[in-house]
């Protein structure tokens, strides 16, 4: 996961005299490659909403502020990603 892939690169993958059997498989695994990291994306948060709970049923304040924060990254991640 975490490939980048541009516009540009797909265009110039497709221009080499590549069959359309080749850019599609292209196509396909940059769909994939979209579709994993958006489910491992949500696992993780699903697992730091979790753990949140968690942290605040026990009181535990240093727990809390490190899945929180973690959680703040992943979300920022996410938006970066967007843009």
């Amino acid at each position: 996961m975490d490939k980048y892939y541009s516009y540009a690169e797909f265009m110039k993958a497709v221009g080499k005299n590549q069959t359309k059997s080749e850019a599609e498989k292209l196509l396909n695994d940059i769909y994939l490659d979209l579709f994993l990291n958006h489910v491992h994306r949500e696992q993780r948060k699903n697992s730091l909403l979790s753990l949140i709970d968690e942290s605040l049923d026990q009181k535990d304040k240093q727990s809390f502020m490190l899945y929180t924060s973690e959680l703040m990254n992943l979300e920022e991640e996410q938006k970066v990603n967007f843009i």
